[in-house]
């Protein structure tokens, strides 16, 4: 999807949406649409449901604007709701998840960071959009977004040993994917 840029200032923007005009909440999300796509695709499986994400977040934000601080800036205040929506609808969906993330607690597994790093970062994301949900969100919050791993505990509801098993895990997969591809490549390039 593409959008054009709006005429009005983001200050202007933010005002007329605090008044719950429809202008400013479609330019504000017009605004905003990639941003928080590019974030919503790091935690979805398919464009479906990351527009949904961005949706989701998008109705947050105007539900909750007057709490923004404008001193601060709100592509950061935004790009947090985004995430958290994420992790909302990851824990909504848990339930209906075949791979569940207490499942693979005890799994240790040692991976080659040097596999990952030969890619792309497009090609990266499609590689961690095909993990399994549990290890898709824990490895987007740890290497992407810089968390920890309390945080992602805290945040997932689930233990640090949970958490820290399915970043190995993830990393595992993706290093197979990666080197599957590789071999493709190899042999029909």
């Amino acid at each position: 999807m593409f959008f054009r840029k709006t005429k009005h200032s983001e200050e202007d923007i933010i005002k007329d949406c605090l008044k719950r005009k429809p202008s400013g909440q479609k330019a504000l999300y017009e605004l905003y649409f990639n941003y928080s796509m590019s974030i919503a695709m790091r935690y979805a499986s398919s464009k479906d449901e990351a527009i949904e994400i961005v949706n989701d977040s998008f109705l947050k934000v105007f539900d909750s604007l007057d709490r923004y601080d404008p001193s601060q800036p709100l592509k950061g205040w935004l790009r947090r709701i985004v995430i958290y929506t994420a992790i909302d609808s990851f824990r909504k969906n848990q339930k209906y998840q075949h791979s569940s993330l207490e499942n693979h607690m005890h799994l240790e597994v040692t991976v080659e960071d040097s596999v990952l790093s030969s890619l792309n970062e497009e090609a990266i994301m499609q590689c961690v959009q095909q993990l399994p949900p549990s290890y898709r969100t824990v490895f987007v919050l740890y290497v992407v977004e810089g968390y920890k791993h309390h945080e992602i505990a805290s945040l997932l509801k689930i233990s640090v040993g949970t958490s820290k098993s399915n970043l190995a895990a993830a990393r595992a997969q993706l290093q197979k994917m990666v080197i599957k591809d590789t071999q493709n490549i190899k042999r029909h390039g």
